[in-house]
C-alpha cells in the first residue's frame, strides 16, 4: 500500500484525456494487450504514488472499457462517469522494434462528456496531453476545460505527439502552442520537438516556451536523461539511470506523473502557488527530475506501461 501523503484530504488531481487498450506487437511476432493511453498512464502513475486522482476520459461500455476501468481502479484512479460515452473503447497498437522502441497506429475516436460527476470540484492540478489535446471534436473541449481551470489549479501538459493521428506538424503545432501558453508546467520529448521544429535545438525551444507562460519546461532525452528550463532562468540537466530496457511503453508518462508528484510534494501546486512555482529554485527542480528519471527507469525495465509504486522508490 502506498504511504499516506501530507496535506488536506480533498487535494486531488484531475487528468483529462484518452484511455484505451494498447496492443503490443513485438518484433518476434508475439502480441499482448494492456490498458493504456498517455493521460490514463499519467493518472495511473499518480495513483500508484499515493495521490488522489480522477480521470475524465471517453470509454465505451464494452469488455475493453471494463478492463480499462478495472486496471485503473486497482491503482486508485477514479474514472469519472459522464452523460455521454464512446460507442467502443479505443485501441492503439504499439509495434516494437528489436530495441524495444515503439511506433503506434490507432483505431479510435476522441470526445468528452458534456457533464460528469464532480465537474464542480476544484482539483489542485489538471493535466492533459497527447491525442486528447489535438484530435477533434474532443481537442476543443479539452482546451476549454483547461482554460476554465486556470484560475484555481496548476495546469500541466505533455504533447506526446502521435503523427499517425495528428496530421502535419504544422497542424499539430497550432494545438501545441495554444496549450503551452495555458500551461504552468510542460514536459516534452526530444522526438516530439524534432517533429514539430526540425533542426532547432530542444533546449532553445524549451527556453522560448518559458517566455510564453510556463514556469518549467522539461525536455526528456530517453537514455540521455532530461533537460529543464525555468522562467526564473535556471537551466539544468539530469542523467538517466542505466537499466536493461524491456520496452519504452509508458516511460514518458511515468516521468510526467513523477513530475506532478514531485512538485506536489514540494508544495508548488495550485493556483495560489503559481508565483512560487515561477520562483522555484534550480535545486528543487533538479531533485524532482532526478526522482522522475528513477521512475522512468523502473518503467522501461519491465514490459508495458507499468510505473512504480511509492514503496519501490522509498
Amino acid at each position: 500500500m502506498s504511504p499516506a501523503r501530507p496535506g488536506p484530504h480533498d487535494e486531488r488531481a484531475l487528468v483529462v484525456g484518452e484511455a484505451l487498450i494498447d496492443v503490443v506487437a513485438r518484433a518476434d511476432g508475439t502480441r499482448e494487450e494492456h490498458p493504456g493511453g498517455s493521460p490514463a498512464n499519467v493518472a495511473l502513475g499518480l495513483g500508484r504514488l499515493g495521490r488522489a486522482v480522477d480521470l475524465l476520459t471517453w470509454l465505451g461500455h464494452d469488455a475493453a472499457g471494463d478492463a480499462v476501468r478495472r486496471h485503473l481502479a486497482a491503482s486508485h484512479v477514479r474514472v469519472l462517469t459522464g452523460d455521454r460515452s464512446a460507442v467502443r473503447t479505443p485501441v492503439a497498437t504499439a509495434h516494437l522494434d528489436d530495441a524495444g522502441v515503439a511506433t503506434y497506429e490507432f483505431d479510435l475516436e476522441w470526445d468528452l462528456p458534456t457533464t460528469w460527476e464532480g465537474d464542480d470540484a476544484t482539483p489542485l492540478v489538471v493535466h492533459t496531453g497527447s491525442i486528447a489535446a489535438v484530435l477533434e471534436p474532443g481537442g476543443t473541449r479539452v482546451a476549454h476545460e483547461m482554460a476554465r481551470r486556470q484560475s484555481s489549479a496548476t495546469l500541466t501538459y505533455d504533447p506526446n505527439l502521435r503523427p499517425a493521428l495528428m496530421g502535419s506538424a504544422e497542424h499539430a503545432a497550432g494545438y501545441v502552442e495554444a496549450m503551452v501558453r495555458l500551461a504552468d508546467v510542460v514536459k516534452v520529448s526530444d522526438e516530439d520537438l524534432a517533429w514539430l521544429h526540425p533542426g532547432v535545438a530542444p533546449a532553445e525551444i524549451a527556453e522560448e516556451w518559458t517566455r510564453r507562460g510556463p514556469a518549467i519546461v522539461v525536455v526528456t532525452h530517453g537514455s540521455e536523461g532530461a533537460f529543464a528550463a525555468t522562467s526564473a532562468g535556471a537551466r539544468l540537466q539530469v542523467p538517466a539511470p542505466q537499466v536493461t530496457v524491456a520496452d519504452t511503453v509508458g516511460a514518458g508518462d511515468s516521468f510526467m506523473g513523477g513530475l506532478i508528484d514531485g512538485l506536489w510534494s514540494a508544495g508548488l501546486l495550485g493556483a495560489a502557488r503559481r508565483e512560487a512555482l515561477h520562483d522555484v529554485s534550480a535545486e528543487t527542480v533538479e531533485a524532482v527530475l532526478t526522482r522522475c528519471a528513477r521512475i522512468a527507469a523502473i518503467t522501461v525495465s519491465r514490459a508495458g506501461a507499468n510505473p512504480p509504486r511509492s514503496a519501490e522508490l522509498d
